[in-house]
């Protein structure tokens, strides 16, 4: 395993030129990323590459998308659509354009285009003047930016889809009769090539060629690979496969809750041409990173030109402007881990949550939910039915339950209770109290999880063990405003701050909600449930895996971050968000080696509740939890395990929740730990035979290991 590059060093470099070796190097805030995205390019004949997009076509390398040929094109072949280049996509559409334009059919020589001037007058058009305006000039929509992990890989990109369409020659002088028998000849050859029936009214074709005669009418869209492939070199004359751009998102589901998915600003217009009237409807981002940069994605409109003569013949057209494609985003996501966690939820959860945090820079690695969603299926658009069954789905994939959700956090929340006690003086570490199986609070009584009476404890042993009823005592000993103090200061109650919509902030309950909630401040019994996470107190599943980041990285609370940099094209910064520290925890160096201390225990000592995430050859920090919440006839249960590794010097924090069933009992040892383990021995590396559970000699600092492992089913 590779170690962590000097922080220091990365920003002292700023926006260099250093290339991110692996995942676990974690690059420069600024740092000049190349992206390379990958697929097949084909352009008409009468244009060359170099001629239309000023590309170069070095560094040739398979690509993941099929591209189809027109009947009349030539293949370029697998391009390397390098981001240092000045690939024009646009270019390559609009090309398409113009190669199944019948004007090149009508002239061997075409009267060239006449150029632009401040003295040329563009007829505005009208129903009436359509035959007779000397030009139109349209807007090319810019392909859309890319969305990559921090090592380049693409998370959304674009690749060419075709519609099918008939090309009207010009002057429009159909009378309608001419009109539909060209029209109908042309579709039930369209029939014949495709296999399949193709809708289309005499009342559709005849607005199409009154209203936009002079641009291809579409009669079949969002042509399939199999169909594209079948009818190429087949089209009859005055029929045309017509380019666009497809938003995509290579890895399906993984990060799609993340990434998000786009959708058409609008349907194909049908009315009278309007200059810079868009060739087709463009997209636009509805959800996750895509709505939240979409404008830096969207990119600049492009000009193409068509011109007539004096009767109303099309002589030429062009692009005048080529689009400027948009700005990539690099997030801070790992590819790899992000597929792993997913895995991991897939495998083992109904419905759950995993974050994986660099410790050392406030990055998210991976942010999991599941169940989740294929974005590819809002491309080019979905359908009212399928976008009601995932919105009617019980399981909820549309939720992005890692930071959209927040649930109790069981005895994950004791780290907290711990470093307030120490911290107030409440406690020493050597303290004592007993760990019996029930105390009595007021006219309640509050259980611990174990019915077995453990004798006294110390803090390390109390977490080691998870003993609620130590807890108790403890957190009522220390009082709820230390204990709500230090659960802010590890970010818990407030917002991450990631840059998607729908961040909930959780609740750790004060006297000001108490009174609000409940009609009362927060009472001993109130403290007590507190201090074992259960009660009001909610956390997401982010803001976990931002306060074990903290304790790992020994205290230093960084704002986390999900985007390094947005940048151009031409792999220039134009935005990059700092690794910034928000604030030092303040907790004393004794104290934060205390609960280091406990958590390896809890994985890893006989006593410990975590030993199913237990690693041979890493060592592996953590806590369990596990919780009830929702009407007792409907409770459920989360599972917690959240911690980091490896233990004295982190690369990873992590946070996982499992989700129950109402009813169901689920425990944090047995349900969340393991999913936790199956991502770390990816990797480490670690296969299965390997894997055995730690038992060290000296589990703590205070006292010998006790003789029998205690079950791993710890319920709070």
């Amino acid at each position: 395993m590779r170690g962590l590059p000097d922080r220091r060093q990365f920003l002292r470099n700023g926006a260099g030129k250093l290339r991110r070796k692996t995942s676990l190097e974690h690059g420069v805030v600024g740092q000049q990323l190349k992206i390379r995205a990958f697929g097949k390019i084909s352009i008409a004949h009468a244009f060359s590459l170099s001629a239309i997009c000023s590309r170069r076509t070095s560094d040739l390398r398979a690509g993941a998308f099929p591209l189809v040929d027109h009947g009349v094109a030539t293949t370029i072949g697998l391009v390397n659509l390098r981001f240092g280049s000045r690939l024009r996509l646009s270019c390559l559409l609009a090309a398409g354009w113009i190669a199944a334009s019948p004007c090149h059919a009508q002239s061997e020589s075409p009267t060239p285009a006449p150029g632009v001037t401040p003295f040329e007058e563009t007829i505005v058009p009208t129903f009436e003047t359509q035959k007779l305006a000397r030009t139109y000039v349209l807007d090319i929509p810019a392909p859309r930016g890319l969305i990559t992990d921090r090592n380049g890989m693409p998370l959304a990109q674009n690749r060419l889809s075709y519609n099918l369409a008939i090309s009207f020659q010009t002057p429009l002088d159909f009378s309608d009769v001419q009109l539909l028998g060209f029209a109908r000849e042309k579709i039930q050859a369209a029939e014949k090539l495709l296999g399949r029936q193709l809708k289309i009214s005499d009342e559709l074709i005849k607005r199409h060629y009154r209203n936009r005669g002079i641009l291809p009418f579409e009669i079949a869209q969002n042509l399939t690979t199999k169909e594209s492939e079948s009818i190429k070199g087949r089209l009859p004359a005055g029929m045309a496969l017509r380019p666009y751009y497809v938003r995509v998102y290579p890895n399906g589901k993984t990060g799609g809750q993340i990434v998000g998915y786009t959708g058409k600003t609008g349907r194909n217009p049908d009315g009278i041409i309007d200059n810079h009237e868009v060739l087709w409807p463009e997209t636009e981002g509805r959800e996750g990173l895509e709505q939240t940069f979409n404008q830096v994605l969207t990119g600049k409109h492009g000009e193409y030109k068509i011109t007539f003569d004096k009767d109303g013949r099309k002589t030429s057209e062009k692009i005048v402007t080529p689009p400027v494609p948009g700005h990539t985003v690099v997030t801070t996501l790992d590819l790899h881990l992000q597929g792993l966690a997913e895995k991991a939820l897939e495998a083992k959860a109904k419905r759950g949550a995993i974050v994986v945090v660099d410790p050392n820079t406030g990055d998210i690695l991976a942010m999991a939910s599941w169940p989740t969603y294929d974005p590819n299926a809002f491309t080019p658009t979905i359908s009212a039915e399928k976008f009601k069954a995932l919105q009617d789905d019980p399981d909820i994939p549309l939720l992005p339950r890692a930071f959209r959700s927040s649930y109790p956090p069981g005895s994950t929340f004791k780290v907290a209770v711990g470093i307030a006690a120490l911290e107030s003086g409440t406690i020493r570490s050597d303290d004592e109290f007993g760990c019996v199986p029930s105390i009595q609070i007021g006219n309640v009584t509050f259980h611990n999880w174990k019915k077995t009476d453990r004798g006294p404890l110390n803090f390390i042993q109390a977490l080691t063990e998870s003993c609620d009823t130590w807890f108790y005592q403890v957190g009522i000993k220390t009082g709820a405003d230390p204990i709500l103090d230090w659960a802010q200061r590890l970010g818990f109650g407030a917002k991450c701050g990631i840059p998607l919509r729908g961040e909930v902030e959780g609740r750790i309950p004060n006297d000001q909600y108490m009174k609000a909630t409940h009609g009362r401040k927060l009472l001993n019994g109130d403290i007590a449930n507190l201090s074992i996470g259960q009660g009001d107190a909610q956390v997401t599943p982010l803001q976990m895996a931002q306060a074990m980041a903290i304790i790992g990285n020994g205290g230093t609370f960084y704002q986390t971050r999900l985007v390094q940099q947005v940048q151009t094209v031409e792999n220039e910064i134009v935005t990059a968000f700092q690794v910034r520290e928000k604030k030092t925890l303040g907790a004393s160096a004794t104290t934060m080696e205390q609960l280091r201390t406990g958590m390896v225990d809890a994985v890893n000592a006989p006593a410990g509740t975590a030993h199913q995430a237990s690693l041979e050859s890493v060592e592996v920090a953590g806590k369990t939890g596990t919780a009830q919440w929702g009407p007792k006839t409907k409770e459920r249960t989360a599972a917690w395990f959240a911690g980091f590794v490896p233990a004295d010097k982190p690369q990873y924090a992590f946070a996982a929740v499992y989700e129950g069933d109402v009813g169901s009992k689920a425990h944090g040892g047995t349900a969340a730990a393991p999913m936790i383990a199956m991502i770390l021995k990816d990797v480490y590396k670690i296969t299965q035979n390997e894997n055995k559970r730690r038992r060290p000699t000296e589990p703590g600092t205070t006292r010998p290991p006790r003789a029998e492992p205690v079950e791993e089913d710890e319920s709070d």
